[in-house]
């Protein structure tokens, strides 16, 4: 009787733990009621509309077809690029939760004022997370950015 009681306790810790680890680990990034969507977008960067982003700090937000659902800000760094999803990671969305990038340096939320860091993400006010970040591949032969999720 004992040893079935060690072994159900044991399974239910495991479980439980694997529940604890795993949805930590969602929370890392953003709040649970962030909104999944499929991220699949291509910038052609010789084109004028994105001629920011050819020298580091320059930056643009995206709001083309499966760029999210509220855009991307798209920033040119030292060693790459660094795509940020428009919605504040830290809160849920609402109407006055879309993140802009104010003074060419820091990304802002309206809604509760946090505040990152444009060229890292870091947070500086309020949020305790970075925004949430997208994967891309930049061809700098042909200028291609292809930015996905």
């Amino acid at each position: 009787m004992r040893r079935k009681f060690s072994v159900l306790f044991l399974a239910i810790s495991l479980i439980i733990s694997g529940l604890i680890i795993s949805s930590c680990r969602e929370r890392e990034e953003t709040v649970r009621c962030f909104p999944q969507t499929p991220i699949n977008v291509v910038l052609n960067l010789n084109l004028p509309a994105y001629y920011p982003l050819q020298t580091t700090n320059g930056w643009v937000y995206i709001n083309e077809q499966q760029s999210g659902t509220r855009g991307l800000i798209v920033v040119r760094t030292t060693t790459g690029f660094r795509v940020y999803d428009r919605n504040a990671p830290h809160i849920c969305p609402d109407a006055n939760t879309t993140l802009s990038v104010e003074n060419n340096i820091r990304i802002v939320c309206p809604q509760d004022g946090a505040e990152w860091i444009l060229i890292t993400g870091e947070p500086i006010k309020v949020a305790p997370m970075a925004p949430k970040t997208y994967r891309y591949n930049y061809d700098a032969y042909s200028g291609i950015l292809t930015i996905f999720d």
